[in-house]
């Protein structure tokens, strides 16, 4: 099992940005897939970015493209998202999680196994 542990999260301009972080215990992050996700206020949780386990591919929600970037450092056992170009539809409560190496690509939380806390992020118009 791993562990994850979400930060980063804050208050900022519309335009701003900021760099989200996802720390692991247990289990080494480079056994799986890592994806953020984000859930706004009353609204289902989604789909943002992932990186597959070797840190080889990524994949972006439509909403993000452009303007988000996620890394991961195995040897820090980290994951990061850089969030750029911030607007006020970005307000969420942001998650990352992991799964399986065979799941790459995939956009669906139910198919994640482990999830962080949150962060919130709250971008100001």
């Amino acid at each position: 099992q791993v562990q994850l542990t979400d930060s980063g999260g804050g208050l900022v301009q519309a335009g701003g940005s900021l760099r989200l972080s996802c720390a692991a215990s247990g289990r080494a992050l480079n056994n799986y897939n890592m994806g953020w996700f984000r859930q706004p206020p009353g609204k289902e949780r989604e789909f943002i970015a992932q990186i597959t386990w070797s840190g080889d591919r990524t994949y972006y929600g439509d909403s993000v493209k452009g303007r988000f970037t996620i890394s991961r450092d195995n040897a820090r056992n980290t994951v990061a998202l850089q969030m750029d170009a911030l607007k006020a539809e970005d307000t969420a409560v942001y998650y990352c999680a992991a799964t399986a190496p065979h799941n790459r690509g995939t956009r669906r939380a139910g198919e994640y196994d482990y999830w962080g806390q949150g962060t919130q992020v709250t971008v100001s118009s």
